[in-house]
Order: C-alpha cells, then structure tokens, then sequence
C-alpha cells in the first residue's frame, strides 16, 4: 500500500496491492457494443496524436472494421475537423448518438455538443474527465469493432480517468524525433506501466522529410531514435510519419478518410494482431 494512502482509489494512480483492477471500471452504456479499445497518447502536445489517432481511424474503417473515435481532448478537440464533421451530436432519453463521418466512423467530441465550434472550454479537471466519462456511458456506440481514444496530452486527470474507468486493451504512443521527447515518452511509459496497460506501438512523427527531387530522405529534427526507445521498453510496432504537406492538406480540409496511401496501414495491422480476442 502506498504511504499516505486515503483508500480513495478513483483518485490515485498508485499501483498498489489494496486496489482492485476491476473495481473502478465503468460499463458502457447498456445499447453499447464496443469490442476493442486503443487509446493514442503523448506526454506533450504538438507531436500529431490526433493526427495519428485520425489515421489509424480511417484505416481501420477501410480494412472493413466498424470504427469509432471518442475524443477526450475536450479543451482542444481537433478530430471532428479531420473528418469533415460540422452538425451537432442528437439524442434521446435513451442516450446520445455519435455523429457518423461520411466513411461510417463513429464520432464523439465536445466540438459536436458546443453550439459554436469555437467557443473555448474553459473548465476544471474534474468537470473535463467527468465528461469524458460520459462519451463511454452515455454515448450509444453501434457495433464497434475497435474504438480509438485521442487522449489529451500528458499523464493528467484525464489519462488516469480513462485508464482506471475503461478497459483500455493498449496504447499506442505519439512522439517527434528530438532528444527531449525521450523524457517525455518514458513518462508516458510509466503511466502505462502504473495502470497495467499494454503498449502497443509507438508512432514517431514528422520523422523525416521526402526530398522532391532525389527522394532522399531529410532528418529535419535530428536523427530517429523511435527504434532504440521501442527496443529499450519493448514495444513492438513502431512508423514513422514523414512530414508531407498531403497529410496536413487533407487534415485541414476533412479528408481524412479519403487520403491515398494511409501511412499507417501496416501498423494498424500489427497493434489490432497483438489483442485479437
């Protein structure tokens, strides 16, 4: 047990040995039909998680998985954009629907439930992971083969509320090739490792640029170092994203579903391989 403990759990991440693995999560709502979940994370912002989250979304729903997208960045929620998703969020006494993209992707953000999109959310901690809380038992989640979750970044309040409330199967990691992000993603290891979620992969972006001339290969943020931090902790998948104007033009423009090639193909393939039930 650790020093100090309150024996309030819901408040703690300590993994020790007084907690109950199973005591503090949460059902889905009771028409929900959830198979697989993945959450995407990063231990800072600005490395591309939605980004990532978004494609391996799209890839998934392409390989014929029904798919769904719980956005939990509730203070910058960037994933209905990608998709091209404008209207609202409807519901009934029965609960809240998700917004459906154009490619059949489930979708649930605060930006579907605010009447402008650009009004800020200016809330406290617990109001934020108690509306994360509600995406999971109030949304109705229609057959869904594998659900991804764009966490917010760090390892706050809401991180620890979803890892202690959903049952997460694993996490696949977000970072950037420079040396400071190795700090960074050994936090985001450590969570994981305190609540007992497997890490799947991790994704490194902007990892390189594509010359258009020669096609040579620019390390543009130094060398990668995605391979060492994957054989350090052992996580089994890793990509690497290029930085591609392509990318960012059909993020920008809710195309995400429709971009040509999706780079993250095979690595979906390989962290969906590692839960198969």
């Amino acid at each position: 047990m650790a020093e100090n403990c309150s024996h309030d759990c819901s408040s703690c991440g300590e993994n020790c040995s007084s907690r109950d693995k199973k005591s503090l999560l949460k059902s889905p709502h009771q028409m929900s039909d959830i198979k697989k979940v993945i959450a995407v994370v990063s231990g800072k912002g600005g490395v591309g998680k939605s980004m990532t989250c978004a494609l391996l979304a799209a890839a998934a729903q392409d390989k014929g998985q029904v798919t769904a997208v719980m956005d939990a960045d509730i203070t910058g929620p960037s994933i209905p954009k990608m998709f091209g998703v404008h209207e609202r969020a409807m519901g009934s006494e029965t609960g809240i629907l998700p917004v459906v993209t154009e490619g059949g992707v489930q979708v649930m953000s605060m930006n579907v439930l605010l009447e402008n999109e650009a009004e800020p959310v200016v809330w406290r901690g617990s109001l934020i992971s108690g509306t994360v809380l509600q995406f999971w038992t109030d949304v109705i989640w229609t057959g869904v083969d594998v659900m991804f979750i764009d966490m917010p970044p760090g390892t706050g309040d809401v991180p620890l509320t979803v890892f202690q409330s959903i049952p997460v199967d694993g996490i696949v990691i977000v970072t950037t090739p420079q040396d400071l992000v190795g700090m960074i993603v050994q936090k985001a290891v450590n969570m994981a490792q305190m609540m007992n979620v497997p890490i799947l992969g991790i994704v490194e972006n902007m990892s390189y640029i594509k010359c258009p001339d020669c096609g040579r290969r620019i390390s543009v943020f130094g060398e990668s170092g995605v391979d060492a931090l994957a054989l350090e902790h052992g996580i089994p998948a890793v990509a690497k994203l290029p930085i591609d104007p392509e990318l960012t033009k059909a993020a920008d423009s809710g195309n995400i579903e429709n971009l040509e090639n999706n780079p993250l193909n095979g690595f979906l393939d390989k962290i969906i391989k590692q839960i198969k039930k």
